[in-house]
């Protein structure tokens, strides 16, 4: 049984939008990490430079465009807690990311196996 040449068209012209949408996914998804290591980055530099800080230190937390007076043991269990947000939202970005690059796979082996049985 064959399939009329307009269906198969039709299928393909989808099949290749899903990959296009996958692709582009991909790369927004790519940015998302980066963008997240970044910030950890960041903020396990911050939590080693408070790690030489003395206990009793006077610091201050940015809150918008002024500085407000934060104990040091709440700020760095502050940033502990963001280390570990941030590590879990990595983790699901690479769920994605993963997701999205078989879904771009898988779209292109279906149109390549339609272009070789027609």
């Amino acid at each position: 049984m064959s399939i009329p040449n307009e269906a198969l068209h039709k299928l393909a012209r989808e099949i290749e939008a899903q990959a296009a949408v996958a692709q582009q996914q991909i790369g927004l998804a790519r940015t998302q990490i980066t963008s997240k290591q970044r910030e950890q980055r960041l903020v396990r530099l911050t939590l080693s430079e408070l790690a030489s800080l003395p206990e009793k230190s006077v610091v201050y937390q940015g809150v918008g465009k002024m500085f407000a007076l934060t104990p040091l043991p709440s700020l760095r269990l502050k940033l502990e807690n963001q280390t570990k947000d941030i590590e879990v939202d990595v983790d699901k970005l690479n769920q994605r990311l993963l997701y999205l690059e078989t879904t771009h796979k898988n779209s292109r082996e279906h149109i390549e196996q339609m272009l070789r049985t027609r």
